[in-house]
């Protein structure tokens, strides 16, 4: 009979008492107690937020050692272990589940405990994970987890999300001056309208994804305030009164982003307002980046019974089935990302509501939701620049075909005729399968050369000149 065989262990002790704790582990009691307690959905907090979470702690230690409260040998083990945790070396010793103590509290013991056990076997000597002592000093879970949610989501928003915006936009831009001679027929209400240069609509494109960047960018002064040094419930106790102020211009000389202190650390602590706002640009953008995809999926329809006005890259086969079908998959991907933004800004709204007199308890969930709303959007829109709007093709023939036989051309006549022949005419173009300027030309006295002037396709795109 084959014997199982029973992982090593070690016996930890915190204030609540003993727990059995893997012997190769870095953690120890609370995270163990934690890993038991929320046995959920198997999530674990993010590599960005890690990362944060490992820059707050050296940059901790560097600020509690140039203030003379820290050995300077204990603190350089800190911050060597404490960087190791931001580098992602130590990822697979964060087991707690997302799911856990609103606080996100958990977790910071874990980081605790991982620094001061990695700290204190390269030093030799006794290092205190979760007292104000060593790891932990100046600092509570409840000023540091809402300054690693900051932390993360600027990093993510200016190394990633902003990069990736331009992108799109400036590939947009290209195509859009690429397409500009192209006339075609507008659409409204899915129905055809007068004429828009094809460059025209790839423009408002552009402007969408410009002014999304424009509005995140603008929510970025709040987003650069951070909690830390308003420790427990905001008055900074345990910590020194410069030390929130010394820890936003570490944590800047680590980034290069302009993090400062709070200038209210019980508004900071009790609420999540700020997660809310860049969230709620995060769900404009993908409001806007899910009509961009859209229209594209409705202009490459077809090829022979849908608009057909460009083909896209064709990327996969599109069926199992149905032998040479192409799908949209780029714009489909990208569609499926703005719907889980959206629902992500559901979570995030409905946690920041959370912030019970002088903590939020619904951390972990809003800084996973907004990391992973940052990371979505930044990874689709580059893939719909590459791979969907830098190779479209266009189908000049069949746009022209479809434009020549669009019976709302008849508008540019209004001002010579009026609406009510207009109609008529067009009504009559309509049922008798004929273009506009044929009909026209029976049933108003106008030139061909008037008529040729007034239906010109690009003449109708354009402002009227200022008289």
């Amino acid at each position: 009979m084959a014997t199982t065989s029973k992982q090593a262990t070690r016996t930890e002790r915190d204030s609540m008492g003993e727990m059995s704790v893997p012997a190769d582990a870095l953690y120890g009691a609370s995270t163990a107690r934690a890993v038991e307690n929320f046995p959920i959905s198997g999530q674990t907090f993010s590599r960005p937020f890690l990362r944060a979470l490992g820059l707050i702690k050296a940059a901790a230690a560097t600020v509690n050692a140039r203030n003379g409260v820290l050995d300077q040998e204990m603190a350089n083990a800190i911050e060597t272990a404490a960087i190791e945790v931001s580098e992602g070396a130590w990822d697979e010793h964060f087991p707690i589940d997302l799911f856990q103590t609103g606080s996100g509290t958990s977790t910071n013991m874990t980081a605790n405990e991982d620094i001061a056990t990695h700290a204190a076997r390269n030093t030799g000597g006794e290092i205190h994970p979760h007292q104000n002592d060593h790891v932990n000093m100046g600092q509570s879970s409840n000023d540091v987890i809402p300054t690693a949610i900051h932390v993360a989501a600027y990093v993510e928003i200016a190394e990633q999300l902003l990069p990736a915006l331009i992108h799109l936009e400036q590939t947009l831009t290209k195509r859009a001056h690429e397409t500009m001679h192209i006339v075609k027929t507008g659409r409204t209400h899915l129905m055809d309208a007068t004429p828009v240069r094809l460059g025209q609509e790839i423009s408002g494109w552009a402007a969408q994804v410009r002014h999304a960047r424009e509005r995140i960018e603008s929510s970025l002064p709040r987003l650069a305030k951070l909690a830390i040094g308003g420790t427990a419930v905001g008055t900074g106790l345990n910590s020194r009164a410069d030390f929130g102020a010394r820890m936003a211009a570490e944590l800047s000389r680590r980034t290069g982003l302009p993090f400062v202190e709070t200038d209210n650390h019980f508004e900071a602590q009790a609420t999540q307002d700020t997660a809310c706002e860049i969230s709620g640009q995060l769900k404009t953008y993908a409001v806007g980046l899910l009509k961009i995809a859209n229209d594209l999926r409705l202009m490459n329809s077809g090829p022979i019974a849908g608009f057909a006005e460009i083909t896209l890259p064709a990327l996969q086969p599109g069926s199992s089935i149905m032998p040479g079908k192409i799908n949209p998959v780029i714009p489909e991907a990208a569609m499926m990302v703005c719907a889980q933004v959206i629902g992500n800004d559901t979570t995030i709204t409905t946690a920041a509501q959370l912030g019970n007199f002088e903590l939020n308890v619904m951390l972990p969930v809003i800084a996973d939701n907004l990391l992973e709303s940052i990371e979505l959007l930044a990874s689709v829109s580059n893939v719909l620049a590459d791979k969907a709007i830098a190779g479209f093709t266009v189908n000049e023939d069949h746009i022209n075909e479809l434009l020549e036989r669009n019976p709302i051309m008849i508008t540019s006549l209004n001002p010579i005729i009026g609406y009510e022949l207009g109609a008529r005419i067009a009504k009559r173009a309509y049922a008798e399968g004929r273009s506009v300027r044929e009909v026209a030309a029976e049933m108003t006295d106008l030139t061909d050369d008037e008529l040729d002037r007034a239906l010109a396709p690009a003449a109708l795109c354009d402002p009227s000149p200022a008289s």
